[in-house]
């Protein structure tokens, strides 16, 4: 029988994104590009485990905010904030399984833009996004931010954050995006990343402590 992708080599292989057989090259060339390969796909996590990591030139440098500079110390003091936008955004990952890693980044993206505006100059500025997807993690991820500083103001009297740390927490976590996936239309590395810090499995769940130095120490 013949690969139902091309319809001409030989099929060889199962493939759970389109239910049916289809041959290696196709496997190869439309993973995670026109295929939305599932997770547990052996194939797909085969090749993970013998991928290597984007060449620094496939990646913009201006997607990855290098005027911000997010020092060891920034990140020890701030384990928590880091932590918690971690979790929002893996919590709006899981609840929208269409986000790809692409969403996740675009929506970072935004969000440092505009933090980095309101730090520079005091303006509030949102550019649009273009999915329903990138927004939610959006609203997920300032949610948290809200609710961070609503816990300071209780604890405290005062919350401490400020935009510029909240900037930073954010830039880490876009360098961090960009240095797991792989960069295809479909990659979903990044997000399983983020999975694997928080599990649903209540049995499996990770200490916040481990969670948060698998975080800043990959």
């Amino acid at each position: 029988m013949s690969c139902v992708i091309c319809e001409t080599r030989k099929e060889k292989r199962f493939c759970p994104a389109v239910h049916g057989r289809i041959c290696p090259q196709c496997c190869g060339e439309q993973r995670e590009v026109t295929l939305d390969c599932p997770s547990d796909c052996p194939y797909l996590q085969q090749a993970r485990e013998h991928e290597k990591p984007r060449a620094a030139d496939q990646i913009d440098p201006a997607g990855l905010f290098l005027q911000i500079e997010v020092g060891d110390q920034f990140m020890y003091e701030k384990e928590h904030l880091l932590m918690g936008l971690t979790y929002a955004l893996a919590k709006a990952a899981r609840s929208d399984r269409s986000l790809h890693d692409q969403d996740s980044i675009a929506a970072l993206t935004m969000l440092a833009k505009s933090y980095e505006r309101r730090v520079n100059s005091g303006l509030h500025y949102e550019p649009p996004l273009t999915s329903d997807s990138q927004r939610r993690a959006v609203v997920e991820v300032e949610n948290m931010v809200k609710e961070y500083r609503e816990a300071e103001q209780k604890h405290m009297g005062y919350s401490s954050l400020r935009d510029s740390e909240v900037l930073k927490g954010l830039v880490f976590l876009v360098r961090l995006a960009h240095g797991r996936t792989s960069g295809r239309p479909r990659s979903r590395a990044f997000v399983e990343f983020l999975f694997a810090q928080f599990p649903e499995n209540e049995s499996a769940v990770v200490s916040p402590q481990e969670a948060g130095s698998r975080i800043i120490l990959p």
